[in-house]
């Protein structure tokens, strides 16, 4: 395993930055299910960034695959990344606060750890890791309450399906290192987007029926957001750090997004989270920190 990079003042910016950008899209998403359906609105969120990303993707003069196996990667992607958590966080939002679904989503960085150890064998699940998985874990299930644990109300199974679609990101990480290793990064996001909008365009219409335009102007101004900003330009960004934080340092972002989703959720929309979801968010931090936690000599 290769040392870790150390975070310069640049990195450490754009990564608040991101955490910031990350942090308001769980608002900005909730506002536009107002008025929007579930699954038309993560259709506004792929379709409308995947535009963006194919102009970057043309300004840029990136060589387009000709590969077929690559299209039906970005299409497996798509539907891993894109389609299933998206769609299923979204659905959470309707019973559960901004803010709890931000920090239940933290819990993806634990998911990725023990799917990277199952599928790759450089990933192992050494004791320092398993530690901070065990402490993660600890702090979902103080999170989401042992009392929700034991029925299937609409709370309790929204923040189960907020879990899965953070299980569907960690498929979605070990798909893309064996699948899209290699792609400039810019295609990647936009073929990957554009096949989530090719499986999200049928299902919207059968599901929720015909797509309108026709919507308030701040459910546009939130649709804009979440899919210009939060999507297209996060995904620009989070490249950018990657290449010069590391995947371990990016893994901290996490503990900056459930902040600003919490406070923005709290201002906006008058939510208060009780106080297990801090509990829980205190021992995800722990987790998150002993597995981004820099080794001596060997991992």
């Amino acid at each position: 395993m290769s040392d870790q990079k150390t975070l310069s003042p640049r990195a450490w910016a754009e990564l608040l930055l991101l955490g910031l950008i990350w942090g308001a899209s769980f608002l900005a998403i909730r506002v536009a299910l107002d008025e929007v359906p579930v699954v038309t609105a993560v259709l506004h969120r792929t379709f409308w960034a995947a535009l963006l990303l194919w102009l970057v993707v043309w300004a840029s003069r990136i060589a387009l695959p000709r590969d077929p196996r690559v299209w039906g990667a970005f299409l497996v992607m798509g539907l891993l990344n894109n389609v299933i958590p998206f769609g299923l966080m979204a659905w959470g939002q309707l019973y559960i606060e901004t803010g709890l679904t931000s920090i239940l989503n933290a819990s993806t960085a634990i998911f990725g750890v023990l799917v990277a150890a199952a599928v790759f064998a450089d990933e192992r699940l050494t004791p320092r890791r398993l530690l901070g998985v065990s402490i993660g874990f600890a702090g979902v299930v103080i999170t989401i309450g042992f009392e929700h644990l034991t029925r299937f109300d609409p709370r309790s199974t929204a923040q189960l399906a907020v879990l899965a679609g953070t299980l569907s990101y960690a498929f979605a990480g070990a798909w893309a290192r064996a699948r899209l290793g290699g792609l400039a990064p810019q295609l990647a996001a936009a073929g990957m987007l554009t096949g989530s909008s090719l499986i999200l365009l049928p299902a919207a219409l059968l599901i929720d029926g015909p797509v309108t335009l026709s919507l308030q102007p701040v459910t546009w101004a939130a649709i804009g957001y979440y899919a210009l900003v939060a999507t297209a330009g996060a995904y620009l960004l989070y490249y950018r750090v990657l290449a010069m934080a590391g995947a371990g340092n990016l893994m901290l972002v996490t503990l900056v997004i459930p902040p600003v989703a919490i406070g923005l959720g709290a201002w906006i929309r008058d939510e208060a989270l009780p106080a297990n979801a801090f509990g829980g968010l205190a021992l995800l931090a722990l987790g998150l920190m002993l597995l981004n936690r820099r080794p001596r000599r060997r991992d």
